[in-house]
């Protein structure tokens, strides 16, 4: 991958997050379960760990 494809997938990988925790968000507000959204935000930190690397 070239340095712009990297910086465009950890953009992408930010905004997913960020659209994540506010789903989170809501559902624990109205008390509904969030694990496996949970278990993505795991795979995304480790996703940008892995592309913040190859920079």
């Amino acid at each position: 991958m070239s340095l712009n494809e990297i910086e465009i997938k950890i953009a992408e990988l930010k905004m997913e997050y960020l659209r994540i925790q506010g789903d989170i968000e809501r559902l624990e507000s109205l008390g509904h379960s969030f694990e496996k959204l949970e278990i993505r935000l795991e795979e995304i930190e480790n996703e940008l760990q892995h592309f913040h690397s190859k920079k």
